[in-house]
């Protein structure tokens, strides 16, 4: 991947996506939007990398929710996606509406940890992704 973007305005909650990264096995974290803009990066990725990724997760999450009569409702909601290849896996996951949370990670990673990891952060992210901006001289 290429090197880290240093970014710290434009990446407010890179941060939270860094702690996730702690996990043993873990590579890159991104949050996207539903369109696939970049929302943050973990600052293992570049900016330019990450925007690429995060075009193409947005697609991916398109097509498992474009999939959910497969599972026998149409009606249903995703929640994850999990890809694998020989070098490891892309956990997807929604947090939140109209954002989603991609993690990349080697094939020794603790898949259930992972997991759980993901909703614990995704738990975090929905709190600051609708918490109003605050305004006035206190902000």
């Amino acid at each position: 991947m290429n090197e880290p973007a240093h970014d710290p305005a434009g990446n407010k909650l890179g941060w939270m996506l860094d702690e996730t990264l702690l996990m043993p096995e873990t590579r890159y974290a991104i949050l996207l939007s539903a369109d696939g803009l970049l929302m943050a990066h973990s600052e293992r990725i570049g900016r330019d990398e990450a925007e690429r990724q995060a075009a193409g997760m947005s697609g991916l999450q398109s097509l498992a929710r474009g999939t959910a009569a497969f599972c026998g409702d149409p009606g249903t909601t995703w929640r994850q996606t999990v890809t694998e290849f020989d070098d490891g896996y892309v956990f997807l996951v929604a947090a939140g509406p109209g954002a989603y949370l991609a993690v990349s990670a080697t094939q020794r990673v603790d898949m259930e940890s992972v997991s759980f990891r993901l909703q614990e952060l995704v738990q975090r992210l929905g709190k600051e992704l609708t918490t109003p901006p605050r305004h006035g001289p206190a902000a």
